[in-house]
């Protein structure tokens, strides 16, 4: 019943595009206005990707230490590591430095010697007091190297925070307020305002200031994204229009696929700015993605119509065929492509969601634009002349297309044999895949502000925050003995961690306390005792000013405190024996009758957030493969069908995860979004061949051979042609400046490489050697859906 009405409906659409050329490109037009108007509404992304949904225990445990101690990203840090400014006029050119920024109405509050404050003894108060580090700007360089002394070697409270020692680097640090952390305003801030003082500063004194600070690295990653969407357009479009004048050797078919492709991407970016979703490392890539999915309809549509025109020289029947015979093809091929975009949206994940959602639409509209703009234009052109038509000749392409009949005809054995070989070395490559990943290994490697990461991480040991929160179940129960004793233990193990930096705690602002009790004799930096907590806590509760540093490290009840360390760039492997070894000296040290404490922070949450989406990206692999295998159940009606469809196209993606193993290509969301990709766009040359071959089936009365080989030539050609521009398309996306976009490209390119061969070579071959247990109607049973019509009236329209 379907197939009767499929086989009607598209010679009745095929006669409402011809017959409302002027409307519909009207309406194609209006379209790409009001889709251009919602450029405007496109928002690049200010906020962090929410990879873990908002019930997950770690974001519910984080989302708690944000509302006890607020935001922790919303540092910016900036350091000099020059001898040369410790001289009184750059010294204090970095103080006025500090100034300008906390002047900054972005800025809440700077840390930096300009304004640091050492906490003293007054003995006619018994107050702790906090004084002026610098009384007032150094002349001399004698001053300077007073001050220095006094910092680096009398207040060990600072050390890894405002300096190191051992290599004389000065660090500032800038948090910025709140409120603006996610917003256009941090963007503005940093690459303007901030931008503006470092450049100034550094001409002035001649000294390379990094910068660093989650807030930074984020605003500078976004505007990378942004910086590269032109860049995949322009390469994505001068790429594939090349690669299309090789196969056909027409500026008009170039140009209409060019205008097809173009008017695409103007839609692609009118429904980002339409749904108003945030343009992110993914959605970036939709632009491109939709000239390189693209071209491959433009390449079905212009081959059959010059076929057609080769055929018979009549301009409209050519153009109603090509409507009422790819189009079916064509819709279900784009349909497969969205499928594999589609199973996206079903994860927890808002930016894969997002992704999904937009790409697969897009996919959609690219087939509706091919299928009504490729016809009406040509309808209004004269008949491609006969040196358009040369390519349907070409000797190189007889030579490919005679050579895979060759292959499947006579050496079907080595085929199988190979696929066997190839298929053993790649699961032996797939156990040597590891799973893995870093948080900053795909940002772009040649900019500054990933060297200032590792500038930052040389220094302080890391920009990565990870907290512990040690909620004590009592009022003022962080500041008892026994509870500071018990996080100086876990600070100690922190500490002899190398990829940890020093913990900063209450435990420090103690035995700061304890350091100014005795005067600031260095070497008094310790927990006090029992005996001398009690004098030292009075002198505590006579301070006025203590208030605002314990703020920063207990909850206003005193009952939680938290424990800060900086992680280094690891990979998640290690990272979980970070994780692990914490939480075993965490159960060890904190009974859990009498403390509640977890960990959490930006480090934590990427660990967690990797792992789920590699889970739920392996979820939505099999998701596209069972949804895709449902699709060819629908279509072909047979088991023994959608097995012999689905070899020849998860053969590529076990090749692919096993190169990734003998290259050491790691598992990581970046590189599992491949399979879903690829999978989803392989499985389009095994409908045309399928489809295709129904059709000979039926014109050569069931014979098997025939038909293989007559499918093969047919379809071979556009196949190796789609299958070439995809190759190149995806390329492109290898001159990305970001790893997980460049592993992205060339994985892809790669899957689909071998899925075109494994469709010309290993498809046909499996049906010739299965042609007895397909060789009847009952395993080819009428389709739901005639894909390709019937070769019928070929001579009474002319």
């Amino acid at each position: 019943m379907v197939a009767k009405l499929t086989k009607g409906f598209w010679p009745k659409v095929a006669r409402i595009i011809l017959r409302n050329r002027i409307l519909i490109l009207l309406c194609v037009a209006a379209c790409t206005v009001f889709l251009g108007l919602q450029w405007k509404h496109m928002r690049f992304s200010n906020t962090e990707a929410n990879i873990l949904p908002d019930d997950h225990p770690a974001t519910i445990q984080y989302n708690t230490f944000k509302n006890i101690f607020g935001e922790e990203g919303n540092a910016i840090v900036l350091g000099v590591r020059d001898s040369s400014l410790f001289t009184p006029s750059k010294f204090n050119r970095w103080n006025k430095l500090s100034k300008q920024l906390e002047a900054f109405p972005e800025i809440d509050f700077v840390v930096s010697t300009e304004n640091l404050k050492v906490l003293v003894k007054d003995d006619e108060q018994q107050a702790f007091v906090m004084v002026p580090f610098i009384d007032k700007a150094p002349k001399t360089k004698n001053e300077v190297d007073q001050l220095k002394n006094h910092l680096f070697n009398e207040l060990p409270f600072y050390d890894n925070l405002i300096y190191n020692a051992e290599s004389g680097t000065l660090q500032t640090i800038a948090y910025i307020d709140k409120d603006i952390m996610n917003t256009t305003v941090r963007n503005e801030f940093i690459l303007n305002d901030l931008a503006d003082l470092v450049k100034n500063f550094e001409e002035e004194t001649n000294l390379d200031v990094h910068v660093s600070g989650m807030p930074y690295i984020r605003t500078w990653n976004a505007k990378s994204i942004v910086d590269e969407i032109g860049l995949f357009v322009g390469a994505a479009l001068l790429v594939t229009s090349i690669i299309f004048f090789f196969f056909f050797r027409s500026f008009r078919a170039t140009l209409i696929s060019m205008c097809v492709v173009i008017i695409g991407v103007m839609w692609a970016l009118g429904i980002l700015g339409l749904f108003q979703f945030e343009i992110t490392i993914l959605t970036a890539l939709i632009p491109p993605l939709i000239i390189v999915i693209g071209i491959p309809n433009c390449v079905f549509l212009i081959n059959k119509y010059q076929q057609e025109v080769k055929k018979h020289g009549n301009q409209a029947l050519s153009l109603q065929r090509v409507i009422s015979k790819i189009g079916n093809a064509t819709l279900m091929t784009n349909i497969t492509t969205a499928s594999g975009f589609a199973t996206f949206i079903i994860l927890d994940s808002d930016l894969l969601r997002e992704f999904g959602i937009v790409a697969s639409v897009n996919i959609l509209c690219i087939f509706i634009l091919s299928l009504l703009i490729i016809p009406i234009l040509y309808s209004f052109m004269p008949l491609p002349k006969t040196k358009h038509l040369k390519h349907l000749n070409k000797k190189w392409i007889d030579l490919f297309v005679n050579w895979m009949e060759r292959m499947v005809r006579h050496h079907r054995i080595g085929v199988y044999i190979t696929s066997v070989v190839i298929l053993i070395l790649s699961i032996i490559g797939i156990y040597q895949i590891e799973i893995t990943g870093s948080r900053i290994e795909d940002l772009p490697k040649n900019t500054h502000y990933f060297k200032d990461i590792r500038f930052f991480e040389e220094e302080f040991d890391g920009i990565m925050p990870m907290e512990i929160v040690v909620d004590t179940k009592r009022k003022n129960g962080a500041s008892k003995p026994a509870t500071l004793k018990k996080m100086d233990r876990l600070g100690a193990i922190i500490e002899e961690t190398p990829e940890l930096s020093k913990p900063v705690s209450l435990v420090n602002l103690v035995k700061y306390s304890k350091q100014a009790f005795y005067n600031g004799i260095p070497k008094y930096y310790q927990l006090p005792t029992s005996q001398e907590n009690t004098f030292i806590m009075d002198v505590v509760r006579k301070s006025e000013n203590d208030g605002d540093l314990l703020e920063s490290f207990v909850d206003s009840t005193g009952q939680t405190a938290r424990v800060t360390t900086f992680m280094r760039d690891v990979k998640i492997d290690r990272m979980e024996e970070i994780e692990q070894d914490m939480q075993q000296a965490i159960a060890k040290i904190f009974p859990s009758e009498r403390f509640n404490v977890f960990m959490t922070g930006k480090a934590l949450l990427f660990l967690k957030g990797t792992k789920y989406l590699v889970k739920n990206l392996m979820l939505s692999l099999a998701l596209a493969i069972g949804l895709i295998s449902l699709f060819m159940a629908y279509l072909f009606r047979s088991f023994r069908m959608i097995i012999i469809s689905l070899v020849p196209n998860l053969l590529p993606l076990v090749i692919t995860a096993g190169l990734m193993g003998y290259l050491g290509v790691p598992i990581k969301p970046s590189t599992i979004l491949v399979f879903s990709i690829a999978f989803g766009i392989s499985v389009d040359d095994t409908i045309h061949f399928l489809a295709k071959y129904r059709q000979e089936l039926a014109t050569h009365k069931w014979h098997i051979k025939r038909s293989v080989y007559a499918a093969l030539r047919e379809t071979g050609v556009s196949m190796f042609y789609t299958s070439i521009v995809l190759f190149f398309g995806f390329s492109v996306f290898i001159i990305s400046s970001f790893g997980g976009t460049k592993a992205l490209g060339g994985l892809v390119s790669a899957t689909l490489l071998f899925a075109m061969l494994a469709n010309l070579i290993l498809l046909p071959s499996l049906l010739l050697s299965l042609e007895r247990n397909i060789a009847n109607k009952q395993v080819l049973k009428k389709p739901q859906i005639d894909i390709l019509p019937k070769e019928e009236d070929n001579i009474k329209d002319k």
